[in-house]
């Protein structure tokens, strides 16, 4: 994205390829922010989830989920926030990509009230969490089950805008003892994909379908077909 441009140059020359840039004009217009807005930060700090995108330097994605009771997502300011980073399986993929590369992108969707979503795009850092508790008065300090934060991903926010209630379904909470914290294998989900029994490369190619180099140029000129990394919490 070009500073002082909203939108990336390639949604812009696909707008113009698929002659949707008055849609996309008006959509900038009348949705895009560069911060949060008093009904964003009332939306953001009632919801129990939230979806988090980063990626590597060389683009290799992850999409993992938080999650915490309402207000885990601590909005600092109208242009920062934050939510915490718990003891988790050790990966550290997201934190990993951060580390590499600052570009992340939440989705906060609330599928039980007003089936909306909110995306907050950004730029983000890792603090520890007595760092940034040292500087944040009102951070929050009750979390579930006596969790406490390792560590913050504090978010600079370039972009906030909806995600349209067309396709959300809705859902009904019901009652669940939540496992926060444990290290207990079945409690988390054991072995449920059969991962630990299956190999961790497909050798003899038996789930694989060739990829033809016109495919590959489709996909996106300049890149190619590559396995994706390791991935995880």
């Amino acid at each position: 994205m070009q500073m002082g441009q909203i939108g990336s140059a390639g949604e812009r020359q696909l707008q113009s390829e698929y002659g949707t840039e008055d849609r996309a004009a008006k959509f900038y217009s009348d949705q895009m922010l560069d911060h949060l807005n008093p009904t964003m930060i009332e939306f953001i700090g009632r919801q129990e989830i939230a979806f988090i995108a980063t990626a590597d330097s060389s683009g290799e994605c992850d999409n993992s989920l938080r999650a915490g009771t309402p207000g885990f997502m601590h909005v600092i300011d109208s242009k920062t926030l934050a939510y915490p980073e718990y003891r988790g399986n050790g990966v550290m993929a997201s934190l990993g990509n951060i580390r590499e590369n600052p570009h992340v992108g939440i989705i906060l969707v609330d599928f039980v009230q007003d089936l909306i979503g909110l995306h907050v795009n950004g730029s983000a850092r890792i603090v520890e969490d007595p760092v940034l508790r040292s500087d944040i008065a009102d951070l929050p300090a009750d979390h579930t089950n006596g969790r406490i934060p390792e560590r913050w991903v504090v978010v600079e926010v370039e972009e906030a805008y909806i995600h349209c209630r067309k396709h959300i379904p809705r859902m009904a909470p019901v009652p669940r003892h939540r496992e926060w914290g444990t290290d207990d294998v079945k409690r988390k989900g054991g072995d449920y994909f059969d991962a630990k029994a299956t190999p961790r490369h497909d050798t003899d190619g038996q789930f694989d379908e060739p990829v033809t180099a016109e495919l590959t140029q489709t996909i996106s000129p300049g890149f190619s077909v590559a396995p994706a990394g390791t991935s995880g919490n």
